[in-house]
């Protein structure tokens, strides 16, 4: 099936304005990078990217291919530091703050001034830039025509870093917190700011909160959740939104529902790549994303007939299968397309739930004849899981789920006769019953290959206390049976003729999911459980064409060295406690233009005994160092989070060195009430 390809792009010599002062409504500068066409005269539609972390040493390697393919395209292209970020002045107080919206809005009032600027903009990013871009559109300033939103989400707690299912992301959340302590405690560069850089850096130190007080304060969907969640008010929405989405990326399932949410033309693009733009994606194949940017933006800032309206709802990859681990670098498959959503093409084909088997319905037998299964799973189940949020690296991926699924209670269907292709959000619908008033499930669909070998497929999360509403949990009543539905991570896969489909059920899965306050069993009922796959038959007419792969990036006046991530499993069998420990740095990157240097280490350990509700610790150790000649300093954190059966327990400590010498430290400490996790 053709649809149209990216029109050729122009290339004009660009000019770079390293640093631009930005003024807000209450006199605060925000720091911009601008890249301009320099030989084009009339003004120029826009395209920003508003993130937080630095301009000048943080995002500067990635910006280069971003911004510097839109200037040469004939755009103006921005890369803004947000509020208490870079050399931006302020203090940044949380994620998606109404000031950072309200910033947003003044950024665009500001760019309809410019002389280079036709008043017509676009925003573009990934993640928070994603976020952000959503949320500003839901603003509807005139001056928002296009909006770019790649590994992003419509809903702040159903699948951001901080719940899932109503379960506490324990890999997850304060890894994050811990993250943007750090950031947020950075300098601002002297060069940029002058003089008084160390006030506004003490100042910037002294201010800036723990984001996981706030996160672990709203442990409901409540209106802290909703706000800047545009699946509320979606309608308000009139730019044109471009969604993106990977395969191994938790946002994915945004990018469906954003094509059924959304009354402003709306296209969807999901490849195999993990949280990563796709021109730079891992796993590959990567793509011409650039041209894809261009062609949304041509049409709707422009006016161009680039075909961008023309494209089908969604394009997807549908990846082959492929022996496990030998597409860690590159998953074969194939584009296929769906014209519109919901597809008349998807139907549900249902697996029947028995003993420990998935049966074809016809030959499941009545409910009520295989005996239930007792889930008394030990805490440490989930070792193989990988990271819920992956950046491509082999650390991050999981690995085969034979291990979890031995402590799992699973259900596995016969080989299969033929390929089955899915493309959807799978679900898993179960009878439980639990001996505590607070109960969690992970469910896993898994691939088995003949060769014995369990692939994961996709995952889902439920607090069994939110069972109905993640507005308004309740405490389950012991004893009592419940039908519950687990809705699993949207997925596109297809299952080899010969291998069998297995779901793995737990009531833990460290380190995901925090663990439930007590010991606790769940009762498994064998009335009427179901699996319902979305099935997608394979359909050459319905087959998207090759994507073009992305131009080599520009050389850049940086010298980065990168640093692989690690992650090891230890297990102490005399304490019976496992020990999951990852390491992650973006390296050092050296600004060959005026010597700017930073590097950056992250540590996260994650610690329980499988047998202690009470024993879960989860510490991170973070360090950012900034120098330039004799300009020298260092940002260090450490977090950690422990809990009892009523309360968690949270603990910071904020260190900084100018010169190697110990020039500020905080420490803090913070107890938060649980409130049905």
């Amino acid at each position: 099936m053709h649809h149209p390809d990216p029109a050729p792009r122009p290339h004009h010599p660009v000019r770079v304005l390293r640093h631009v002062w930005i003024p807000m409504r209450d006199g605060v500068r925000l720091a911009a990078r601008v890249w301009l066409p320099e030989d084009v005269t009339e003004p120029q539609p826009a395209i920003l990217e508003y993130i937080p972390y630095r301009k000048n040493d943080g995002t500067a390697s990635r910006d280069v291919t971003l911004h510097g393919a839109f200037a040469r395209a004939g755009y103006a292209a921005l890369r803004v530091d947000c509020r208490g970020s870079g050399d931006s002045e302020g203090v940044m107080l949380d994620e998606y703050h109404q000031d950072e919206l309200d910033d947003a809005v003044d950024i665009l009032a500001w760019l309809e001034q410019q002389e280079w600027c036709d008043g017509n903009v676009a925003m573009i990013g990934k993640s928070w830039g994603g976020f952000n871009g959503l949320q500003v559109a839901a603003m509807n300033p005139p001056q928002l025509k296009a909006v770019v939103t790649v590994c992003s989400t419509d809903d702040r707690y159903h699948d951001d870093v901080h719940y899932q299912g109503g379960a506490v992301l324990a890999s997850e959340m304060l890894p994050w917190a811990a993250t943007m302590l750090c950031y947020n405690a950075r300098p601002q560069d002297p060069e940029v700011y002058g003089d008084a850089w160390r006030e506004e850096w003490f100042a910037r130190m002294a201010r800036t909160p723990s984001y996981l007080d706030t996160w672990l304060g709203h442990q409901r969907r409540d209106a802290y959740w909703r706000h800047g969640s545009v699946i509320e008010n979606p309608e308000a929405i009139t730019a044109a939104v471009l969604t993106v989405g990977g395969w191994a990326d938790p946002y994915r399932g945004a990018v469906r529902r954003l094509l059924g949410e959304l009354t402003s033309p709306a296209k969807g693009l999901i490849g195999p790549w993990a949280h990563t733009y796709p021109h730079q994606a891992e796993p590959g194949p990567a793509m011409d994303f650039i041209g894809e940017c261009l062609r949304w933006f041509g049409r709707y800032l422009r006016g161009e007939d680039t075909g961008a309206d023309r494209l089908p709802a969604l394009r997807a990859w549908m990846p082959d299968p492929a022996p496990f681990g030998s597409d860690s670098e590159e998953r074969p498959g194939r584009w296929v397309v769906e014209e519109e959503l919901p597809s008349p093409h998807i139907h549900a084909r249902e697996f029947a739930l028995r003993g420990t088997a998935a049966l074809p319905p016809e030959q499941a037998g009545a409910p009520g004849t295989q005996p239930a299964a007792q889930l008394r799973s030990p805490l440490a189940v989930g070792a193989a899981a990988g990271n819920v949020l992956q950046f491509g690296d082999l650390a991050g991926r999981p690995g085969d789920q034979s291990a979890d699924d031995g402590r799992s209670h699973t259900f596995t269907s016969a080989p299969l006769t033929e390929r089955l292709e899915i493309l959807g959000e799978p679900e898993v619908e179960l009878t439980v019953s639990a001996d505590r008033p607070r109960a969690q499930l992970a469910v896993r669909l898994c691939e088995v290959t003949p060769d014995g070998a369990s692939r994961l497929v996709t995952t889902g999360l439920l607090n069994l206390t939110h069972r109905d509403s993640h507005a308004e949990p309740q405490p389950l009543e012991p004893g009592r049976q419940y039908r519950v539905t687990v809705p699993l991570f949207l997925t596109g896969h297809a299952f080899a003729a010969g291998s069998r489909v297995r779901v793995s059920v737990s009531a833990s899965y460290w380190p995901w999911m925090w663990p439930s306050p007590e010991p606790v069993t769940v009762t498994v009922l064998p009335e009427g459980g179901t699996l319902r796959l979305p099935e997608r038959p394979a359909d050459p007419a319905r087959d998207g064409e090759p994507t073009a792969l992305p131009t080599p990036d520009p050389p850049a006046a940086l010298d980065v060295t990168e640093v692989p991530a690690t992650r090891t499993v230890r297990w102490d069998p005399v304490a019976r406690e496992q020990v999951v420990e990852m390491t992650f740095s973006d390296g050092t990157t050296v600004d060959l233009t005026d010597g700017l240097t930073r590097t950056e280490t992250e540590l996260n350990r994650f610690r329980i005994r499988e047998d202690d509700p009470a024993s879960p610790v989860v510490e991170c150790e973070r360090t950012d160092a900034i120098s330039r000649g004799g300009w020298d300093t260092e940002v260090r954190t450490y977090s950690r989070m422990t809990s009892t059966v009523d309360d968690f327990h949270v603990t910071n400590r904020l260190v900084a060195l100018e010169g190697g010498r110990e020039v500020f430290t905080r420490s803090w400490e913070t107890t938060i009430p649980r409130d049905e996790v």
